[in-house]
């Protein structure tokens, strides 16, 4: 299997809120990553055609590479997206319809902490026309795999026919908040109409990969050049698909249980 690096953003910012800064990467810092991948040789392609080659469509060029960002905060308008315009790079973001700022209502309350600076569901329509892939990350950024079946299909079916209304057309591509997902979850996931969905697991993905699954790297504060570096070489991760562990299963069932109990774990990501 060929490594394909699908690498994960948040927020790109020189001044992020403390809740996500460890999750955060500067401007400077995502301008060196940006240079990094232009030199190692790799090509960012469009999520879209990972997906394609996943599900047995035409394959994709040598040394691929795919751009996504979660959440949706507005530094993806005000800073991310110049830099990519600059190399003409394609990227998918998933944002979280109930953080978004401009709708009747405002955002729903507690989605994240009141200091987030999000985009607005106005400059989610620009980045739209402008070429930014638009995909879904739920209504609240729940953890999927530990809600009712009932809650978890609001979320996800809800998420899209949200996106769909404003942006007036298909969206098809989801992101599991916190990476967290579950068979159960996946089944969902397809029967609301998503075609693809991307979890974390800190690996490459591949041609070979879970369409409903794709492993990600996420580039974090503290990710530093050599890591970052070999990550573009395509070392220092393992290549999906691989076995889902017991330590992944045994950490579900402990956030199920605290769920159960009112109490959640509070995932940050």
């Amino acid at each position: 299997m060929t490594a394909v690096p699908v690498f994960l953003y948040h927020s790109v910012a020189s001044d992020p809120a403390p809740w996500i800064a460890p999750f955060t990467v500067g401007p400077r810092a995502f301008a060196e990553q940006l240079e990094t991948i232009a030199d190692s040789g790799l090509r960012i392609v469009p999520l879209h055609r990972l997906v394609a080659a996943q599900r047995g469509g035409p394959p994709l060029p040598d040394r691929a590479a795919v751009l996504t960002f979660d959440d949706g905060f507005a530094d993806f308008h005000s800073t991310v997206l110049p830099l990519l315009a600059r190399r003409d790079l394609p990227a998918t973001l998933y944002v979280t319809t109930g953080a978004l700022r401009g709708r009747a209502g405002g955002p729903t309350e507690g989605v994240f902490p009141p200091e987030s600076r999000m985009l607005s569901w106005r400059q989610l329509v620009v980045l739209d026309a402008y070429g930014i892939e638009i995909g879904g990350h739920t209504r609240t950024h729940p953890q999927l795999d530990t809600l009712p079946a009932d809650r978890a299909w609001d979320e996800v079916a809800g998420c899209g026919r949200e996106l769909e209304d404003v942006l007036g057309h298909p969206v098809t591509s989801f992101a599991y908040p916190h990476g967290y997902s579950s068979p159960a979850v996946r089944d969902q996931v397809r029967a609301a109409g998503w075609t693809s969905a991307t979890a974390v697991r800190d690996a490459f993905s591949s041609a070979d990969d879970d369409p409903l699954r794709i492993a990600r790297l996420m580039v974090r504060a503290d990710t530093d050049r050599e890591r970052f570096r070999q990550w573009t070489t395509g070392a220092a991760a393992p290549v999906a698909p691989f076995p889902e562990g017991p330590r992944t299963r045994g950490w579900r069932a402990y956030r199920r249980m605290r769920a159960r109990l009112n109490m959640p774990y509070k995932a940050v990501a």
